[in-house]
């Protein structure tokens, strides 16, 4: 099956429609054996040190996975992104940009979907017919989300791991619905976890290899992914054009803003966890959460390379955790 290389996500039901496998650039690189061999590789080939680190991991994903082409969101994410499919493209990964429109504007959006289609050659009626197929899947995902904390019987790992897919569905529709049916039924045996510390994580997927389980060693779990959840779309509309605008990440801040406060409130978290990527424009957007969300603590922790928590992040966690251990503590008193 021919492979499309996406770096971030992007509607996917065009790819799928087309016969064709998306795939997350950087679901490879953090997947990888050794994805610092990935970042090296690109630095190598002369991308700066100083960048972002997927950035470089994508660069090196997109050349180990022997994608034919690449989605590259140009509007929408990482500014970089221009300049990555740029180099790719002297490297033989042929590129088309795709642009989420920062007003929303349901016409510009559309027309960036048209163009998709007309790039891999289908209807826009044959990306509405694959997303009612998706949506199958992404409402089992709903599934797992609501079982990590309303049921407790889902690790933040977990699922980290399984919204963080929707993205591409590991390029396999149906092996990763039966993936996903599996760990359902698994998850479903399960006795529920003890109450113990309930963490929001905010931002980028993590760079970090072993956050989540850390926090699960400090009496804390996180019940709420807030990028990996927007992944699924749990939007109720049968319109792809309004699915998309509805996604909250590529926009502006505000707007996820007000989705972290409804799932905060539902969700009875304790404190929040920002994570902020090394070199990214977002970090700037740490000023205008902390002033947001300042009804409950905010960690903000930053990673660069791939691998395991740092010395330093993980004392800064560890201090977070007995803060709010003693809130709750003091509260229940």
């Amino acid at each position: 099956m021919r492979r499309i290389g996406i770096t971030t996500t992007i509607p996917a039901e065009f790819i799928f429609a087309a016969g064709m496998a998306p795939v997350d650039l950087n679901n490879i690189f953090i997947a990888d054996a050794s994805p610092a061999g990935m970042m090296e590789r690109a630095e190598r080939d002369g991308l700066p040190r100083a960048i972002c680190g997927w950035i470089k991991g994508m660069y090196g994903a997109a050349l180990a996975a022997s994608v034919e082409s690449v989605i590259a969101v140009s509007d929408g994410d990482c500014s970089h992104t221009r300049s990555l499919i740029e180099i790719l493209e002297t490297e033989g990964v042929k590129s088309l940009p795709f642009a989420y429109p920062y007003d929303r504007d349901y016409a510009l959006l559309k027309r960036q979907m048209e163009k998709l289609a007309a790039f891999f050659g289908i209807t826009f009626a044959d990306a509405e017919a694959m997303m009612r197929r998706m949506d199958v899947i992404r409402n089992k995902l709903h599934r797992i989300d609501e079982m990590t904390w309303r049921e407790n019987t889902v690790t933040g790992s977990e699922n980290h791991l399984f919204l963080v897919s929707a993205s591409d569905m590991d390029g396999d529709m149906d092996r990763f619905g039966h993936k996903v049916d599996a760990f359902l039924a698994e998850a479903a045996a399960r006795e529920p976890f003890p109450r113990g510390i309930r963490l929001a994580y905010i931002g980028v997927p993590p760079v970090f290899t072993d956050i989540y389980q850390f926090l699960e060693t400090r009496g804390a779990r996180v019940v709420f992914n807030e990028v990996q959840r927007q992944f699924t779309f749990p939007f109720d509309t049968g319109d792809l054009v309004e699915r998309y605008r509805r996604y909250t990440y590529p926009y502006d801040v505000f707007s996820r803003v007000r989705d972290i406060e409804a799932e905060l409130a539902r969700r009875d978290i304790d404190g929040v966890i920002h994570y902020v990527q090394s070199f990214c424009h977002h970090q700037m957007e740490d000023v205008v959460f902390r002033k947001q969300l300042a009804g409950l603590p905010l960690l903000t922790v930053e990673g660069d390379a791939p691998g395991p928590l740092d010395a330093r992040t993980r004392l800064r966690i560890e201090g977070f955790c007995e803060m709010l251990g003693g809130r709750r503590r003091k509260a229940a008193s």
